[in-house]
């Protein structure tokens, strides 16, 4: 690669980036909020400059070339420390702005987090945001969108999760939701294997949720049970009633998932499944209030014994791995 121009504006490499982590020029155009055309205009000319082909482009997909790789770290490393630049000489201190936390739904159990982060650090505000789905807040926490958010960080793309961090919080069991007259409703707990013929739903062709679907993949996989395919996704308890009564598939979900109407929630046993719960932030995003998550995880976690797995309880090696153990 040629010796770039000595002064490559942030706004190319910060399009650069957004293809590369996309390798779709539309969906990068869209994370941006600028035109496609704008887009490849900056693309070209950062190529330009560099004196280098950083992709290549076909009809059917776009890749990085071996130009466009070597370039990638540089290009992440200039972006955050210019971001780091701009917040530290900002009107107001970077600590000052509100600190947006994705809790992903209503009811769970990263709502307690919260709470008690906001009454280790009261000067700070920390606000709420709903996500759903860790894959999806991931793309906001490095678009500098979100600060931090709860879910699978196993389940997460390698590129992605090597750039955020991560904080074990908790295991917590899976259960399963059914309409309130399906036969398996009136066990107190329902044994995997009386699943097997079921097509469940987690979640699949969610945008924001593959990392759910592809643990229940895993869990189901080789007990006869399917993952359900693709349905609108229900958003409030109404939609959920009618989407539950027309479709009629069991749900996989975790125990804190909140009580809906026209189904009962019976957790799964035998072995009891577990999903796993990191707090996750960017890498080198400092805040006081993400201090104040990460110390309300920890102890919340240790006072409930949240990060304690029970014998014979079902995970996926690669879980436990990122979990540390």
């Amino acid at each position: 690669m040629p010796a770039p121009s000595r002064d490559l504006e942030p706004r190319l490499l910060r399009a650069f980036l957004a293809v590369a982590d996309e390798l779709h020029f539309t969906r990068a155009a869209a994370r941006l909020y600028v035109a496609q055309q704008a887009l490849s205009r900056d693309i070209r000319r950062l190529e330009r400059e560099v004196g280098a082909t950083l992709f290549v482009r076909t009809t059917r997909q776009v890749a990085l070339t071996a130009d466009g790789t070597r370039l990638l770290p540089y290009a992440r490393r200039v972006i955050e420390a210019h971001d780091e630049l701009v917040a530290a000489f900002a009107g107001a201190a970077p600590e000052a702005r509100p600190l947006l936390v994705d809790v992903n739904s209503p009811g769970l159990v990263h709502e307690r987090v919260l709470v008690a982060a906001r009454e280790l650090a009261p000067e700070h505000e920390l606000m709420a945001r709903y996500e759903s789905g860790l894959t999806g807040a991931a793309a906001e926490l490095l678009a500098g969108r979100l600060d931090a958010s709860f879910g699978r960080f196993a389940g997460l793309d390698a590129a992605v999760r090597e750039r955020l961090a991560q904080q074990p919080v908790r295991y917590e069991p899976m259960a399963i939701v059914l309409p309130q007259d399906h036969p398996l409703a009136a066990l107190d707990a329902v044994p995997l294997d009386r699943l097997a013929g079921e097509s469940v739903y987690a979640g699949a062709g969610n945008p924001r949720t593959p990392e759910w679907t592809d643990l229940a993949r895993r869990l189901f996989a080789g007990r006869g049970i399917e993952v359900a395919p693709p349905a609108p996704l229900a958003v409030g308890e109404e939609e959920f009633r009618r989407i539950m009564a027309k479709y009629r598939n069991p749900v996989l979900t975790g125990v804190d998932f909140p009580a809906m109407p026209g189904s009962v929630q019976r957790p799964l046993v035998d072995p009891v499944p577990l999903s796993p719960i990191s707090l996750v932030w960017r890498k080198g995003r400092r805040h006081p209030g993400i201090d104040a998550l990460r110390a309300a995880a920890a102890a919340l976690a240790a006072e409930h014994g949240w990060l304690e797995r029970p014998a014979g309880a079902w995970l996926p090696e690669a879980d436990a791995r990122v979990m540390g153990e």
